[in-house]
């Protein structure tokens, strides 16, 4: 039965949320699904986003209607709770509702306090199930210096992923299918709300956008809906009735007087709000002549700019009639960029004052609404609204304590961060990191400059956090801001390494990260640590060797010996296992000036030096130095071995930690290819699966690309097929980066619609494989492979002799078995006179899809069914269906049983 989830949850999430409700545990539902304790939290954590449920148990009860097939709707992650009534507004809903159904972007726009936020809301909620994927309402208020596109990542719970910003991560998000995003309060981030809506509504057809703000957003297609105060005689005056009634339940004015009051207030709901509040204790007679008096203090003529003046004299009269108490906290508060709870305030406050005192002002100033408050799973939450903050902030101005609350501030927001790294193990710390993380940017955004100790400590928490958080680039930053903060150059070194990491998890594997790693040598031998020096300059080495490709131009190898030789130097004397290890892995890179390779007996020595360590990471490396050199050499069984241990050593390998970044990353992608290579494609298709569930490694479009590949080698086609829109559209939303990556899973869709006769479909396919790496290079690639193989399906064999020849140019990568195994075969085919021999060069391999090939080659060339038996063997082995099916049609009397596969897959049925 299929069942509607909401925000594009996951096969994987879902299997999670099932044992959920079986009430399982993080490690049993880790054993059981084979994967990681750490992957199952965030699974936990994502769900618990977006299905916008509180806790495990309200997930494990959700898990119950999945089970029973009953449909889940849509939600909308981060959507406000209401404590109070929402009072008129419905010619509004009305015009806003059908807006929202023709308009792709529609901005709800007026002043502050005019009701933007609570209309929006309500909006939200009534067009939620139109949205069955879902989707989020975004506070837009904290995120300050353009961390939009973290505020939303937040609220929908996704992240970064290597070759994928956080921004392409929210696009792929909302791409998945009809989802409605609310951005409230965009006015004071509107340079960069703009462009990121506009990305937004280009890359994701069925997404809508409801935003508020003072003034319009400027997008093209952009719907602007005005509005304005509540009419009087009507609706101001049922609110201002309903919220007095809230503040004294005894209250009973006279309608004239109301009438008069909301008159004096414009209509204005902030204001109406605040001036009830007061209802209790001044009485509607008091309230009216306490405005009249206020209203006279302030000056400003009537008309557009008189419902500012009057929101404004109401706030004033509002914060004159708190006592000195209440006024002190009142402009503490203004120091706080989101929503905090009492241990904050507590941190703003002087030395010595309780929770309890800060709990019983905070009540006193939510009974007169110039704080209000949010519950969620029994926990408060306060927040001043923007337009009371901005007044409040020009209070702590006028007070001139300014400068002693932000310095309050950014000691709370250090030891908040850094008490937050040492919770780092289990789920709730995502959703505190959430609620605290625009504070703590904050904080750090107004630290005074220069190095120093608390912005230092909190930009390194801060850079951790964001990195376990998979706010990868931001990560990047931090560290390159705590560098700068740094008291200390020994303490800047290391922050300097970590943002090589980072720079590494991210997808930068050559230029960045070998700058941050010279940088933090040089600021490690200013600092004296010959070791980190050593280590620096050795790591430096092998990135510019390991990773090439990421450098736009050549480092020179005389440069990097130079730098290896300095390493030394640095490290003479030393015992440290880890400094030996580095340089012992660099000077396996840096022994041949030709890229891409590693000396194969000083791997072997950097393996033994990085065993002596017990460092995962540090094995993890010298290991792929050591299959680097088998790559060279052509043996793919010993590079599988290799993977495999690496493999083996990722649960050893600190998730949070981010010098295991890269190898990490590089080993997921490392084992997929040493897999395909060897041609073991269940292996290939397992280890696709692991890197699309990894919360580091896994991103949707790139591994979904992984698995295209041995899901069609394996005549999977239909899931092949699947998978290709998801891998597509995703490449294209991440705004079509070029990437060989991508190639061969493109390929290998074209050749399922051309072996399934759709040939339109195969040169769309086949063009993409192409556009993503910008060109088809002269030598033989997965296309020459996918055209091969064509030829030898529709025994068309005009041009085989060019098409052999350029299967055979291959050059070192997992795929030129394949080429040269069908290459061959079409040589076979097309009766070439060197086809003997071009099948014994294609038969020097350790791939067994291409031993299954070649056999079948041999078979036709001598017409030797024990051979074509073989072959048929030989693709049992390793799934390959259609293969197998190809094969049997070779052999008489096996030759229906092929044909009655080759139709269940969908192929015709060629000349074979």
């Amino acid at each position: 039965m299929d069942v509607t989830h909401p925000a594009g949850a996951s096969k994987r999430e879902i299997e999670v949320l099932v044992m959920l409700g079986a009430r399982l545990s993080n490690a049993d539902i880790a054993g059981r699904l084979h994967i990681s304790v750490r992957t199952v939290e965030n699974h936990v954590s994502s769900l618990l986003r977006k299905y916008g449920v509180a806790d495990r148990r309200a997930l494990g009860e959700l898990a119950v209607q999945v089970q029973a097939g009953a449909p889940v709707p849509g939600r909308l992650a981060g959507l406000p709770s209401t404590l109070t009534t929402f009072i008129g507004r419905n010619a509004e809903r009305e015009y806003l509702m059908e807006t929202l159904r023709g308009a792709r972007l529609v901005t709800v726009v007026g002043p502050g306090g005019v009701g933007k936020t609570r209309l929006a809301g309500q909006i939200a909620a009534a067009a939620g199930p139109s949205f069955p994927s879902g989707g989020a309402f975004v506070d837009l208020v904290p995120a300050r210096g353009g961390y939009v596109a973290q505020a939303v990542a937040a609220t929908l719970g996704v992240s970064e992923r290597p070759q994928q910003s956080l921004e392409d991560a929210v696009v792929e998000r909302l791409g998945e299918g009809r989802s409605l995003l609310v951005l409230d309060n965009c006015e004071h981030v509107i340079d960069v709300v703009a462009p990121f809506a506009e990305r937004v509504l280009a890359a994701c057809p069925g997404t809508r956008i409801l935003a508020t703000s003072r003034e319009r957003l400027g997008v093209r297609g952009e719907r602007a809906v005005p509005l304005g105060p509540l009419p009087l005689e009507s609706d101001a005056e049922r609110l201002f009735v309903d919220r007095a009634t809230a503040a004294d339940p005894g209250f009973a004015a006279d309608p004239a007087v109301v009438a008069k009051l909301c008159a004096r207030l414009d209509g204005m709901p902030l204001a109406i709000e605040l001036a009830a509040a007061r209802s209790a204790t001044l009485g509607e007679n008091g309230l009216l002549a306490a405005l009249d008096d206020q209203l006279r203090l302030v000056a400003g003529g009537r008309g557009v700019d008189e419902r500012h003046r009057s929101l404004r004299a109401v706030i004033g009269w509002s914060h004159d009639l708190l006592d000195d108490e209440e006024q002190a906290l009142f402009r503490r508060l203004a120091v706080f960029a989101g929503a905090f709870d009492l241990a904050a305030v507590a941190g703003v406050s002087p030395a010595g004052t309780t929770r309890g005192a800060v709990a019983d002002v905070l009540g006193r100033l939510a009974d007169k609404s110039l704080v209000s408050v949010h519950r969620s799973g029994g926990a408060a939450r306060w927040r001043l609204l923007q337009t009371v903050r901005a007044f409040a902030i020009e209070q702590l101005d006028a007070s001139g304590e300014r400068p002693e609350i932000q310095d309050r501030h950014l000691r709370w927001a250090a030891d908040v961060a850094t008490e937050l790294e040492t919770r780092l193990d289990g789920d709730e710390w995502y959703e505190q990191f959430d609620g605290v993380a625009d504070d703590l940017r904050a904080a750090l955004a107004v630290a005074p400059e220069g190095p120093d100790e608390l912005p230092h400590r909190l930009a390194q928490a801060l850079a951790h956090l964001a990195y376990t958080r998979r706010f990868l680039i931001e990560s990047l930053g931090h560290y390159r801001t705590a560098a700068e903060r740094a008291p200390a150059p020994a303490e800047a070194a290391a922050d300097l390494y970590a943002a090589s990491a980072v720079s590494h998890a991210i997808g930068d594997d050559g230029q960045r990260p070998f700058d941050l790693l010279l940088a933090a040598a040089q600021r490690a031998r200013v600092a004296g640590d010959r070791g980190a020096t050593a280590i620096a300059l050795a790591q430096a080495v092998t990135t510019a060797r390991r990773h090439p490709a990421g450098f736009a131009a050549e480092v020179p190898y005389e440069r990097l010996r130079d730098l290896l030789d300095e390493a030394a130097s640095a490290a003479a004397g030393s015992s440290d296992a880890v400094v030996a290890a580095r340089l012992a892995e660099a000077a396996a890179w840096a022994a041949t000036s030709d890229r891409y390779e590693a000396d194969p007996a000083l791997a072997e020595a950097a393996v033994a030096a990085a065993r002596a360590s017990g460092d995962p990471v540090l094995i993890s490396a010298a290991l792929d130095a050591v299959a680097t050199a088998d790559i060279v050499a052509g043996r793919g069984t010993d590079v599988r071995r290799i993977t495999d241990e690496r493999l083996a050593l990722l649960p050893a390998m600190s998730r949070h930690d981010p010098n295991a970044a890269p190898e990490i990353v590089d080993t997921y992608r490392m084992a997929h290819l040493a897999a395909l290579g060897v041609g073991d494609l269940p292996a290939a298709l397992s280890i696709g699966q692991r890197t699309l569930d990894d919360d580091l490694a896994g991103s949707s479009y790139y591994s979904a690309a992984l698995l295209i590949t041995p899901l069609v080698l394996s005549g999977r086609f239909d899931e092949a097929l699947r998978m290709a829109g998801t891998a597509w559209e995703g490449w294209r939303r991440a705004g079509r980066p070029r990437t060989g990556t991508m190639s061969p899973p493109m390929a290998a869709v074209a050749l399922v619609h051309g072996l399934r006769g759709d040939d339109e479909g195969c040169a769309l396919w086949r063009s993409r494989a192409i556009e993503v790496i910008g060109e088809l290079p002269p030598h033989s690639t997965f296309v020459s492979m996918v055209d091969a193989r064509l030829a030898v399906h529709t025994g068309r064999v005009e041009d085989a002799a060019a098409l052999v020849r350029l299967t055979f140019n291959g050059i070192r990568s997992w795929s030129p078995p394949y080429s040269r195994a069908v290459g061959a075969e079409l040589a076979v085919i097309a009766e070439l006179p060197d086809a003997p021999d071009l099948l014994s060069a294609a038969e020097r391999h350790e791939n067994a899809w291409a031993t299954a090939c070649t056999a079948r080659a041999r078979g036709r060339l001598y017409g030797d069914a024990a051979a074509l038996t073989a072959s048929v063997a030989g693709w049992e082995r390793i799934g390959a269906r259609f293969e197998r099916a190809c094969t049997l049609l070779l052999l008489p009397h096996r030759a229906a049983e092929g044909r009655r596969d080759l139709a269940a897959l969908g192929v015709e049925v060629s000349a074979q």
